[in-house]
């Protein structure tokens, strides 16, 4: 599986990294639009799985997630073959996972991350 983590906090990303390494190679990003540019850039070999912080500098992940989406579409990607994008925030209030879910979101995790939930997401995804 091929993963793009994107977080701009280094204790986080590196635990995030630590979580998915091994369930695939993981790439990441420190902002959306690092984000953005890293799935345009994959688009022959797109990504399986990008995990999304809503928080971040330069472009904030529910933007990215707009631009994403919309690339998919140009793109001509249906709705059962694109990346599956999990957000995930300490920002878990109802605002934030309704506008995610809005723009497509496929999933949406809490932080602190646990284990057993970014596993059970995986496997609702079909992505383990």
């Amino acid at each position: 599986m091929k993963i793009l983590i994107v977080e701009d906090n280094f204790v986080s990303r590196n635990l995030l990294v630590s979580m998915l390494s091994k369930y695939g190679v993981c790439h990441v990003a420190v902002n959306g639009q690092e984000a953005v540019n890293a799935f345009k850039e994959s688009a022959e070999d797109q990504y399986d799985l990008i995990c999304l912080d809503i928080s971040m500098p330069i472009k904030r992940g529910l933007e990215a997630l707009k631009e994403i989406r919309a690339f998919e579409l140009k793109m001509k990607i249906n709705t059962f073959d694109h990346t599956k994008i999990v957000m995930v925030s300490a920002l878990d209030d109802k605002e934030n996972i309704t506008r995610a879910y809005s723009l497509n979101c496929d999933g949406f995790l809490a932080k602190p991350i646990k284990m057993d939930e970014l596993q059970k997401m995986l496997s609702t995804l079909n992505l383990n």
